[in-house]
């Protein structure tokens, strides 16, 4: 009976300890022709990845406008379009379904995504720190190229491809 209550009491541990992790989950918003736009603020040293931007009726695309708020960089552009989701007939009739885009935006940042009368926008979305830790998706370039400064040298009548030499 000792040990069933030992094994019960680490797994109640075990549950309390998930209970408090966090793992900087994703967020979802709905926005309606009536609602009011979307604002989100990345600060510096963070990014915004945007994994759905969907939209269903209206006549007029959903984007998401960026406004950079940094010191050397600033303006606005819009850098994502809703995908339609609804597959009507007539004038608006879609031939096949359209790709989901995806976006990553750098702090510092604006962030605002616009109603569109007649339409629903669905934005899923994550904001993270640029710390560099367990959770970033570090890219690791790995060259072939021994040390040194490259230069591309050709020799003609020998062979079509030009030799490249350090």
């Amino acid at each position: 009976m000792k040990i069933f209550a030992a094994r019960c009491s680490i797994a109640l541990v075990i549950l309390a300890a998930a209970s408090f992790a966090s793992a900087n989950p994703f967020k979802t918003k709905i926005i309606t022709g009536s609602s009011s736009a979307l604002a989100i603020t990345v600060p510096d040293g963070h990014f915004l990845k945007i994994t759905n931007f969907s939209q269903e009726g209206g006549t007029d695309r959903g984007v998401v406008s960026v406004t950079l708020t940094g010191d050397e960089n600033s303006g606005t552009a819009n850098v994502l379009t809703a995908t339609r989701v609804d597959l009507s007939i007539g004038i608006n009739a879609q031939i096949a379904p359209e790709v989901i885009n995806r976006a990553i935006i750098a702090g510092p940042a604006q962030v605002t995504v616009a109603p569109v009368t007649g339409a629903t926008l669905f934005i899923t979305y994550r904001k993270e720190s640029n710390t560099g830790g367990a959770s970033s998706n570090n890219i690791v370039f790995v060259s072939p190229t021994p040390g040194g400064t490259p230069g591309a040298t050709a020799t003609p009548g020998i062979s079509p491809f030009p030799t490249i030499t350090p």
